[in-house]
């Protein structure tokens, strides 16, 4: 596998994502449903996509919903071990196509249940007995004109449809099309396994789930550079973790070699007693020797970007970084090299990016900020003035994460780290009315990424890095490309 081709010289600039396009091909490809979106870096999943270990975006729901989907959620490091492993062991238990229902039982106020329903995109909340027995579902339009203080039983609709696990999803589909419902309870046994709607249905047919060696959902799990770097490692792998990620902001660092070099060996001792090899990513870096030093240091994958975030102010503040284009294809042909790949971390706001990202050479692409404004994320839900609901997000180097990061040291030191804070401490990411779930905007980027494949004339990941031709335009070049949603 070779380097991009570029359509002209490759110029001595660095790039960014909008600084650059792909130029059609010939294809034999007919449809994109011909395209193989699994991964290249070697973690084993079926898409291309990583979720950001952001506090504010990445959690046990937003792990297991994309699992779902082919993708994997990175757990971050700022959460007590001891809770990261809860959720690792919740993921592992959820269903592999259901998604997990939100359950109140009959006595539940009917203010309970509405606080719970944006917890999950599938617009219901399922009313269970002692028995673990569905007995009725309740929805907003349900919930509409009643007294917050009301019990659920009062409002809650017993004609629900039920549907027995293992259902064909096909006839499921069938079903609520014909009842006109958006959702069924799903049941085995008479107890509750989980929910399907109409989408989800559809879903289960078009993507493979990221599956462990168990046929359990993957889940990733990151771990700072700073105290018991062995210790927690191996508590996450104890729970299941299938991908560990070595982060911090600066990874071309010495305390990054050594806490890296300390993960790899508490992974390898574990490995060499019979257990899975779990790869280990580290970053971030942009450099080509920062890719060869934590290679060299164990790295399975490299996190490649710095500054590129929406949330990060890194680039203003220090005036470190790298435009990410660059970036990833520098970092990318040196993994080559070296037998590793790399992950590009931010800078993606479009489907096309995640493209571009993987005709750079990237084996996934990680998704921070475009996910934060989406029912899955971590954050609460809330509703502007203007009546847009959206969620808050901020950085991992914001006051408001070294807050979190330092509230066991003294006020004093809080005060201190406080002073040197980075990044953006609260931002609305607004719900995309027409994309309000995780699963919506994943099907608009591989929408995106499949036609990117079939114009380029690849069918997979790999080949799509060998023959995409990608091309230098202007800034008024890439305004004509963006389209208008009324008339100029």
């Amino acid at each position: 596998m070779g380097p991009v081709r570029f359509l002209n010289d490759r110029p001595s600039h660095d790039l960014t994502y909008s600084d650059v396009f792909m130029v059609p091909n010939r294809s034999s490809l007919t449809s994109r449903m011909q395209v193989d979106l699994t991964s290249t870096d070697g973690v084993g999943t079926t898409l291309p996509l990583a979720v950001a270990n952001m506090t504010a975006i990445s959690g046990r729901r937003m792990a297991e919903t994309v699992a779902r989907r082919g993708g994997v959620a990175i757990l971050p490091q700022d959460i007590p071990t001891e809770v990261v492993g809860e959720a690792i062991d919740k993921v592992k238990a959820s269903h592999t196509v259901y998604d997990t229902a939100v359950t109140v039982t009959p006595g539940t106020t009917v203010g309970e249940a509405m606080s719970l329903l944006p917890k999950r995109s599938h617009g219901i909340v399922v009313v269970i007995d002692e028995q673990q027995r569905p007995v009725g579902t309740v929805s907003e339009d349900d919930a509409a004109n009643s007294d917050r203080f009301s019990q659920v039983r009062d409002v809650m609709n017993p004609d629900f449809l039920s549907i027995a696990s293992g259902t064909d999803p096909v006839a499921v589909f069938d079903e609520l099309s014909t009842r006109h419902v958006e959702a069924a309870v799903v049941v085995d046994a008479d107890r509750l396994v989980g929910v399907l709607t109409r989408k989800g249905a559809l879903r289960s047919t078009l993507y493979s789930p990221a599956l462990d060696p168990q046929g359990q959902l993957m889940v990733g799990t990151a771990i700072g550079i700073n105290g018991d770097v062995s210790g927690k490692a191996e508590a996450l792998l104890s729970h299941g973790a299938d991908v560990l990620v070595v982060d911090t902001a600066h990874g071309h660092q010495e305390k990054m070699i050594e806490s890296l070099r300390a993960v790899v060996a508490v992974r390898d001792s574990l490995a060499d007693g019979g257990g899975r090899r779990i790869p280990v990513v580290a970053g971030n870096v942009v450099s080509r020797d920062g890719v060869k030093d934590l290679a060299e240091a164990g790295a399975d994958v490299l996190k490649v970007g710095v500054g590129p975030g929406a949330m990060c102010t890194t680039r203003m503040m220090t005036g470190v970084g790298r435009p990410q284009f660059s970036a990833v294809l520098d970092c990318a042909e040196t993994a080559r090299e070296l037998g590793r790949s790399v992950w590009a971390d931010g800078g993606v706001r479009h489907p096309r990016d995640v493209a571009l990202a993987l005709a750079a050479g990237a084996g996934s692409v990680m998704i921070g900020s475009w996910f934060a404004g989406t029912y899955e994320s971590t954050g609460d839900l809330m509703t502007a003035p203007d009546g847009r609901m959206y969620k808050e997000s901020f950085g991992m180097a914001s006051a408001r994460a070294v807050r979190n990061r330092t509230k066991e040291q003294s006020g004093y030191e809080r005060a201190r780290a406080g002073l040197f804070e980075e990044g953006i401490s609260s931002s609305r990411m607004y719900l995309d009315p027409a994309r309000p779930g995780v699963e919506d905007l994943i099907d608009q980027i591989v929408a995106g990424v499949r036609s990117s494949f079939t114009y380029a004339g690849a069918a997979t990941v790999t080949e799509f890095h060998d023959v995409a031709t990608v091309g230098i335009q202007s800034g008024s070049g890439y305004e004509e490309g963006r389209p208008l949603h009324a008339s100029w």
